[in-house]
């Protein structure tokens, strides 16, 4: 990530724009403290799009509908397998 110190930044605004989309974040700085990141809005929307949560991840998933055959053991307890 490129730091570029706010006044520098202001200056070749065009030029940090680009590089935010060719390298990646770029990082502004005042007095030598980093108060901001420049990204792209590609970066943005990657970063801001919600995930889905758990039942739409598995509705969405290639088994969905599948039929699965699950029997469990009639018995309180099960075998030790030592």
């Amino acid at each position: 990530m490129s730091t570029w110190q706010l006044q520098d930044a202001k200056n070749k605004f065009s030029e940090v724009v680009k590089r935010a989309l060719s390298e990646g974040p770029q990082d502004i700085t005042v007095r030598g403290e980093p108060v901001a990141v420049l990204i792209s809005r590609a970066e943005y929307a990657r970063l801001s799009h919600p995930k889905p949560g758990f039942v739409e991840f598995m509705r969405a998933s290639p088994m969905a509908g599948q039929v699965l055959d699950i029997e469990r053991q009639p018995g309180l307890t099960r075998e030790r397998l030592l």
